[in-house]
């Protein structure tokens, strides 16, 4: 593989020098057995601890396997020197996370489009950035210097020494799954800020003519009619098919590299999804060879904003992550005598890091991460206990809540639209009033003299569902109606609290409205307050 197999100059000697602990023990991982594939694959693990999170309110990690110890780490400790160096000059107070290999979910992010949200959403960028970077360069420095030493003594048998297994079946180590060309612009324009490279200059020429010039992703966009949030999230390129992969050599990095010589690999579900399929259009006839082996030896994948990727198409960033990780159908020019062996097991998905991010969780993201993420080193998800919405209604509104029985997800839907069809629309049909109308509404709309606003399925973001209800406030004899099912928990602790929820789950059998007035006192969700 090109620039793996080149002689390291005295920058990389020297940092090598720094890091051999770490190198070593890169090299000897666990090598897990035929038992411990099996529990995984049984998916019976518990987090069976917790970590208070102190700058997110109401938070915690919960994990499984070993136990985190503290919540603030300086990582720079265990990072190569030259990117040691260039951060500590880069950045200031955002290395307080751990660099672990664990699989994560942090599902409580604030998106750079929401008030307030920039600023955290870029230091997650930065974190994930970083801990990707540390990876590449890392693997890479370990193969360049078990090539030093072969080079050195020539007769040496690389079967004596386990240290020189050190490679994959492809270069690829890391994957970014985005949903906007907007997104992966910044993306890609600070991880070249990130990089400590000597020649960084007029790399982004063919990727800004593809990606846009902006470099105001954050700024606040031209007034319109649109809520602030939408503006700013669509202000740049909305575009969902990209492909492409990043190259580190000691100098510099190259965009739009051939995939098998690259480093990174940044990505949309759709573009990948189509790779992989082997068309260029949806719907069209595959092609006779598929080529999509880079994905063989993917180490980290990071999801960001899989809020925004569930409203495109989740099926195809589930389908992504099956096809993560399986054995190549070629060759790819790659030393097999020095292969790490859980991948010649087939073992190499239970060693691969996930870090799934959004601003909101869902059954889909709890079903992908419990489902495809099977790390052996354990799993760690944050937990929060929200403050909820309701207090945000402006005024008294009846809201009923009526329960429909789903036994499972891939049921919910099917189990919705029958209630709906039974149990709601002959009413509708069977109504007396001449001037009954129906809308359906799938964005923020504002309607205006609505007496009764049936909510079909709960928003997944909980600001809607206070907007929708206050457009009932001009109307006399006003009424919500709410569907769920014991499957929508996770929507409704986010609008109520944690006692909703529960009250919710277990007092409303099948066919039970839960009438709330106002604001009932098991409902109130601030300390003092009181409708």
């Amino acid at each position: 593989m090109e620039d793996e197999h080149t002689n390291p100059g005295e920058d990389e000697t020297n940092d090598n020098n720094k890091n051999d602990a770490s190198d070593e023990m890169e090299a000897s991982c666990h090598i897990i057995t035929k038992e411990e594939v099996n529990a995984l694959l049984e998916k019976k693990y518990k987090f069976k601890w917790e970590v208070p999170v102190e700058d997110i309110p109401k938070s915690k990690w919960v994990g499984t396997g070993e136990e985190i110890k503290g919540t603030h780490v300086d990582i720079i400790s265990g990072v190569k020197g030259k990117l040691r160096d260039h951060w500590q000059n880069t950045l200031s107070d955002q290395l307080n996370s751990r660099l672990n290999y664990r699989d994560i979910m942090h599902c409580n992010k604030k998106p750079f489009y929401l008030k307030g949200g920039s600023a955290a959403d870029c230091s997650t960028m930065d974190s994930y950035l970083m801990h990707a970077l540390n990876h590449i360069h890392k693997t890479r420095d370990i193969v360049v210097k078990n090539d030093a030493k072969l080079r050195s003594d020539p007769s040496k048998d690389i079967l004596d020494d386990n240290s020189f297994l050190d490679q994959g079946f492809t270069r690829p180590k890391v994957l970014f799954l985005l949903p906007l060309k907007s997104i992966a612009r910044r993306l890609v324009k600070r991880l070249i800020q990130l990089s400590p490279l000597s020649q960084k200059d007029n790399v982004m020429g063919i990727f800004n003519g593809k990606f846009g010039e902006s470099d105001d992703e954050v700024e606040e966009p031209v007034q319109s009619n649109k809520p602030a949030d939408f503006d700013l999230l669509f202000a740049g390129d909305t575009g969902d098919e990209f492909l492409f992969g990043l190259k580190y050599t000691k100098k510099s990095i190259k965009l739009f590299s051939n995939f098998y010589l690259s480093d990174i690999i940044v990505a949309s579900p759709l573009a990948l999804i189509k790779k992989i399929n082997g068309v260029e259009d949806m719907g069209k006839e595959p092609a006779k060879e598929r080529d999509f082996d880079f994905l063989s030896s993917i180490e980290i994948v990071v999801v960001d904003h899989a809020d925004v990727i569930l409203m495109q198409s989740w099926s195809h960033l589930y389908a992504v992550f099956e096809q993560l990780n399986q054995l190549p159908s070629k060759e790819h020019g790659t030393n097999v005598m020095r292969i790490r062996p859980w991948y010649l097991d087939q073992h190499a998905c239970y060693y691969r890091q996930t870090i799934l991010l959004s601003s909101y969780l869902t059954p889909e993201m709890n079903a992908l991460f419990n489902g495809l993420c099977l790390n052996y080193e354990g799993k760690v998800k944050l937990v929060t206990e929200y403050k909820g919405v309701l207090s945000k209604i402006q005024f008294e509104a009846p809201q009923v809540y009526e329960r429909f029985d789903a036994s499972s997800i891939t049921e919910a839907d099917d189990a919705r639209f029958d209630h709906f069809c039974q149990k709601v629309y002959p009413k509708i049909q069977e109504s007396d009033e001449d001037d009954v109308t129906a809308r359906y509404i799938t964005c923020k709309t504002l309607i205006r003299g609505a007496h009764h606003l049936v909510i079909y399925s709960l928003p997944g973001r909980k600001e809607f569902y206070p907007e929708l209800v206050n457009m009932l406030g001009e109307s006399e004899n006003r009424k919500c109606t709410v569907f769920f099912s014991r499957l929508d928990l996770l929507k409704n602790v986010k609008w109520g609290c944690e006692t909703t929820k529960r009250d919710v789950g277990q007092q409303c059998g099948n066919g039970y409205g839960c009438k709330m007035w106002g604001m009932p006192p098991w409902l109130d969700l601030e300390p003092g307050w009181r409708r």
